[in-house]
């Protein structure tokens, strides 16, 4: 397993696909934050938290994981390497999770760099310092965990088919949907306390709560819940495809 894992690190890292990421997610969080004039700019806010980074950040998930996911295993079977992986003395759990944390690993790279945002507010601060640091890490294990879900959603997604393009065409509405369906099903005023229940099935829901920086063990075990369901529902499609 370590070995794969490995293998798909360099992989993203050898290609432009990885670089991508990495540079398209800090290049418009950086412009949003620090530059065009907007309810998430840093200056203009005049607030000494990053909450428009964690705000923006769900969006760009929306479409930067697909992307990353979408050859986990539709590369595999459009270039034949799949049936060559499945004989490998790895159990299909196995092959799940290390392409799971590779593009986890990924996200955390993307992520690392905008440590310097943090450095930058605290030094901004007025005093100095003047940044609620269990708030900020709070989010961005909240940032971590809406990313973990979204890739399980794309790994899904790409098991079920040979073509790239139509894995990050499944990949993004669905994430779009779990994540702001229910909260719109929510809005309708007819379905009552009721409409409550909805909303909490949604990640949205609970990402919101995270980013305050409020850690509740229900929201942890929400997240951890759906990547479960996903990353076994991958396994489901493998086996199948063995039949």
């Amino acid at each position: 397993m370590y070995s794969l894992y490995i293998k798909e690190i360099k992989s993203f890292l050898s290609s432009i696909i990885g670089y991508i990421f990495v540079g398209v997610f800090l290049i418009i969080s950086g412009l949003f934050l620090w530059v065009f004039p907007n309810v998430d700019n840093v200056m203009d806010a005049g607030l000494a938290d990053l909450h428009g980074l964690f705000n923006l950040s769900q969006f760009l998930f929306l479409f930067l994981v697909p992307a990353i996911t979408m050859r986990s295993f539709a590369e595999e079977r459009r270039t034949g390497t799949m049936d060559l992986l499945l004989t490998k003395p790895l159990t299909d759990m196995q092959i799940i999770w290390a392409k799971f944390l590779s593009c986890l690993t990924l996200l955390v790279i993307a992520l690392i760099p905008t440590l310097v945002y943090v450095v930058s507010i605290v030094l901004l601060g007025n005093p100095v310092g003047n940044m609620d640091m269990g708030s900020t890490w709070g989010s961005y294990l909240g940032l971590i965990l809406l990313g973990a879900t979204y890739i399980s959603i794309g790994i899904f997604s790409s098991a079920l088919t040979n073509n790239q393009i139509i894995a990050f065409i499944i990949a993004a509405p669905l994430c779009f949907i779990l994540s702001f369906g229910f909260a719109f099903i929510y809005s309708f005023e007819s379905l009552g306390a009721f409409g409550y229940y909805i909303k909490s099935i949604g990640i949205e829901h609970h990402y919101a709560s995270i980013s305050k920086g409020v850690i509740d063990s229900r929201d942890i075990v929400y997240f951890c819940s759906v990547i479960f369901i996903f990353l076994f529902g991958t396994r489901i499609v493998l086996l199948k495809r063995k039949w």
